[in-house]
């Protein structure tokens, strides 16, 4: 590719606009002779300004040769055959928006390269993600909003956002959902007391708790129902676990790792069963297994794995592109159990790796010499920002994109009765 060169400084000429301490990020470049250039890493621009801490707003950036009020920067950018551009302009002040966006642009500049992306698959949406949106979604299109979700309907950001746009109010606890009104439990499922609270409040429930995840709850009442002590291996503090204790809070004990279990006391080391997370680290979990086999030689689990097929897949979809990787992006939100996981396996076979939750979030530093990025998404992170991914590594330089597919998920889940 040849290296991107830079055309002399250029004013935003179209349209005017006030930009007294902000920037304007170009989505797309305009010649002076009507042609158009598309900066498809505008994102990329516009998020590390944003860590920079100036003010960003999005539109087309004139390339006139005539000086103006405001200072301008364009950067032509060979990828193979495509030309894309990257441009940005600021007002004529004193806030250092300028000197930022100069910077920013030496930034991106320098780590624009051809690269090669290697696709794990499968990777975002799993059935269970697709069926508690399209609940919300279902309801929304049916009755219109208000409808309320207690807590995040599944851990995504983008998702929540796009729902509350459409009219979903998303809320801690029942207490702020009105009397008699509809709510939808989250994909994590709750525990037997939010029911109850629920009726007591009168409240028309649409439960969108995973089918895994009930499947879960359900273990942890028969294992409780016939005398057991239940170790409940998962992330304290976690929606999904939070529920799942509820199902027999005198019965029932967490665990987080190793070093909790050799902390363990029960009363009847005979009568032991586990479960866990659905959304955990598969070889983390089963040294957890180990230890507490160790310690309750007749320990008792459940008849197949709880940790679900998506977490499982997209695990070992990453690990068969991480060592091939110089880094490893992992789109999802920080909240996202099983996308942190993603992160921390990456990490364990020895690739760099970082969560995003879209591609403003990529830093130009963690692009230096990686001519190979391993790219895959939690089980909560709509496809949409997987690809948005790509078009803004495209703006830096030819991407060629490879697709690794370890297996093909078909697995589809009814809508609950009450939300059809």
């Amino acid at each position: 590719m040849p290296h991107p060169h830079t055309a002399d400084p250029l004013t935003n000429a179209t349209p005017r606009r006030d930009l007294a301490g902000s920037v304007l990020v170009a989505d797309e470049l305009l010649g002076p002779d009507g042609s158009t250039t598309p900066c498809p890493a505008a994102e990329l621009v516009a998020g590390e300004l944003r860590r920079r801490g100036v003010t960003t707003v999005r539109g087309p950036l004139g390339m006139d040769d005539e000086p103006g009020a405001e200072s301008g920067l364009a950067v032509l950018v060979d990828t193979g055959g495509r030309r894309t551009g990257l441009g940005v302009a600021a007002g004529g002040d004193d806030s250092g928006a300028w000197p930022a966006a100069r910077a920013t642009m030496a930034a991106w500049l320098a780590v624009a390269q051809p690269r090669t992306v290697l696709l794990a698959s499968p990777r975002s949406f799993c059935a269970g993600v697709e069926r508690a949106i399209d609940v919300v979604a279902h309801l929304l299109d049916r009755r219109g909003g208000p409808i309320y979700v207690r807590k995040q309907i599944v851990h995504n950001t983008h998702v929540v956002s796009d729902l509350e746009s459409r009219g979903a109010v998303f809320v801690e606890e029942l207490d702020e959902v009105p009397v008699g009104a509809t709510v939808v439990f989250s994909a994590h499922g709750v525990s037997p007391a939010v029911h109850e609270e629920a009726a007591r409040r009168e409240l028309a429930v649409v439960d969108a708790t995973c089918p895994l995840v009930a499947k879960v709850h359900a273990e942890a009442r028969r294992f409780a129902g016939r005398g057991d002590t239940v170790i409940l291996i998962g992330h304290a503090g976690h929606e999904e676990v939070e529920g799942t204790l509820g199902e027999a809070p005198a019965s029932t004990v967490l665990v987080e790792d190793a070093a909790d279990v050799a902390d363990l006391r029960i009363d009847d080391p005979g009568r032991v069963s586990y479960l866990t997370q659905t959304t955990l680290a598969v070889d983390e979990t089963a040294a957890v297994v180990t230890a507490l086999q160790d310690k309750f030689p007749r320990l008792r689990g459940p008849a197949s794995d709880d940790i679900c097929y998506a977490t499982t897949n997209r695990q070992n979809a990453l690990k068969a592109i991480a060592e091939e990787s110089d880094l490893v992006l992992v789109v999802g939100s920080a909240n996202s159990s099983n996308s942190v996981r993603l992160v921390e396996l990456a990490e364990r076979e020895g690739t760099p790796a970082h969560l995003i939750d879209d591609a403003g979030d990529i830093r130009p530093e963690w692009l230096a010499g990686a001519g190979v990025i391993g790219l895959t998404a939690g089980a909560s992170a709509p496809p949409r920002l997987v690809e948005a991914v790509i078009a803004a590594l495209a703006g830096l330089g030819r991407v060629t994109r490879v697709e690794r597919e370890i297996t093909q998920e078909d697995i589809r889940f009814t809508l609950p009765s009450a939300a059809r």
